[in-house]
């Protein structure tokens, strides 16, 4: 706590805000407590703090505000339509402020994301903190802040409503944010992220299974009753009908037994891990930091812990799980395994000697060895935290921004290159990284190579000739057919939204809702 205060500085006019149909102003939220979040959304550990703010949120809601200072790290992040479909996505019930060229984070003195300013009834800053994890002590200090103003009666207990952008705009397609995909000689696989579920469907687009219930969740059980939380990454052993996904917000590996049609977890014990050292452990026992996305290799899973910036691996038959590659540090650095250093690893793919990874902060993509004296090396991308764009070449002189999905194909890497839009590939033997697909633009729109348009595409996954692309702010899958490089956006028959109902019914003013 801030023994020293001083007055918090006021929001810049003219900036926009969302979640809100109104500006707001620390003079005009005197009598309240404030906390204002400073994040991006790209950034994990502002994703973790998300349930914290949410429960702090709802249970001070008399008293307490909470403002989303939204200050983009990535240019793709600067764009209005992308915050709002960023709120969507996490389902972020406060306002937010755009913080134009870091004009509220530099009037603030912010150093790093995420921080949490609070302030008190009278426009004062009393706390600060960097981090995630600082629930219990910022539910201390808001008590305190609750107890003394009340006695001053200096604070003002009312319930402030607010119009959220899913209330302007409620998402009714098939799909939400679907952030993976997966195609195999069983069919074609789906995390359909924003509806916490996976989709089997057949190649012609009808629906095979609909496994999981569309509600957050942690629950082992059939495919009607099992539950998920944002699941990503999937892999498959054909020959077994199984089924392994990464269930990111759950913090697990979940088994999906297709001819049973029964779900278990197989790795992560439901909580966050604040463990980044390297370390192992039974795979039920151990925690896990947001894994997104996984591979089979033999009878070994590798999966990209985005969380604490690692790879890990799981053997299937021994059930033991632990680090594979990275210190937990966030950077980029090219060793051995346990002397790298990756930042948020996002998309995982192999050739069976190799493990490609689309480490997404750093811009990168890197390649671990599977053989005698593994090591770690990039293979694009410039590696700074801190320089990003679209600029196609080798090696180093490659620009991407912020990519997270990998797929490997005959002799080629292909990267998602998710704020730029766009499909890379690299061909491994030249060393040369291409825009194969998408104009850069923002959009839906079928094409072929270059003329089409994508919108954060996040997944990518290959079969014979054909690629597909999860692409998840289009709410949709595209296929490409890789011999004419044609762009197809598909359909799924006996696929809808799990509270499809609900929201046709809250669109045409059918039922009433209240905030």
């Amino acid at each position: 706590m801030i023994k020293n205060r001083v007055r918090a500085p006021q929001f810049p006019e003219f900036f926009n805000w969302l979640n809100t149909d109104n500006t707001l102003s620390i003079k005009e939220l005197k009598g309240r407590i404030i906390v204002l979040d400073f994040w991006t959304y790209c950034c994990i550990n502002c994703l973790h703090i998300l349930p914290d703010l949410k429960y702090l949120e709802q249970k001070y809601q008399d008293s307490l505000i909470i403002i989303g200072v939204h200050s983009a790290k990535f240019e793709n992040e600067n764009d209005i339509e992308n915050i709002r479909q960023a709120i969507l996505r996490y389902d972020i019930e406060h306002p937010v402020i755009v913080d134009r060229n870091f004009k509220i984070w530099q009037d603030y003195a912010i150093r790093a994301y995420p921080t949490l300013i609070i302030i008190d009834p009278q426009g004062y800053i009393v706390g600060s903190f960097v981090g995630e994890g600082k629930r219990d002590i910022l539910e201390e200090l808001i008590k305190q802040i609750i107890e003394q103003n009340s006695r001053q009666n200096t604070i003002n207990f009312q319930q402030l409503n607010f119009t959220l952008e899913k209330l302007r705009s409620p998402i009714i397609t098939p799909l939400a944010f679907p952030g993976k995909v997966l195609v195999t000689n069983i069919g074609l696989f789906i995390a359909d992220t924003g509806h916490n579920r996976i989709i089997q469907t057949s190649f012609d687009g009808e629906t095979i299974n609909i496994i999981g219930n569309g509600k957050a969740g942690l629950i082992d059980a059939n495919f009607a009753e099992t539950q998920f939380s944002a699941p990503q990454g999937m892999t498959v052993d054909e020959e077994n009908q199984v089924l392994y996904v990464a269930d990111t917000n759950n913090h697990v590996i979940r088994q999906i037994d297709l001819i049973r049609e029964q779900v278990k977890t197989i790795a992560g014990t439901g909580k966050q891990s604040r463990n980044i050292h390297p370390h192992y452990g039974n795979a039920l026992e151990t925690a896990l930091n947001s894994p997104w996305d996984l591979v089979k290799v033999e009878k070994n899973l590798f999966i990209a812990i985005a969380g604490s910036h690692q790879v890990w691996k799981m053997d299937l038959d021994g059930n033991i799980i632990g680090t594979y590659a990275g210190t937990g540090a966030e950077a980029c650095y090219d060793s051995n395994l346990l002397e790298s250093v990756f930042a948020q690893p996002s998309g995982i793919a192999t050739d069976g000697c190799d493990l490609y990874v689309a480490d997404s902060e750093n811009s990168t993509v890197r390649a671990l060895g599977l053989g005698e004296s593994p090591r770690v090396r990039t293979i694009c991308g410039s590696g700074n935290l801190f320089e990003f764009g679209d600029r196609d070449g080798i090696g180093s002189d490659v620009l991407l921004q912020h990519c997270l999905g990998a797929e490997y194909a005959e002799g080629n890497v292909w990267i998602a290159d998710t704020y730029n839009h766009k499909i890379k590939c690299i061909n491994l033997s030249t060393g040369e990284c291409k825009t194969v697909l998408g104009s850069g633009e923002f959009g839906l729109k079928d094409g072929v190579g270059t003329n089409a348009q994508f919108s954060e595409p996040s997944g990518l996954s290959i079969l014979d000739y054909f690629l597909y692309i999860a692409d998840t702010n289009n709410h949709v899958i595209r296929q490409v057919d890789l011999n004419s490089l044609e762009v197809t956006t598909l359909n799924f028959t006996g696929l809808c939204s799990p509270d499809f109902v609900f929201q046709v019914l809250y669109k045409i003013g059918s039922i009433p809702v209240f905030i």
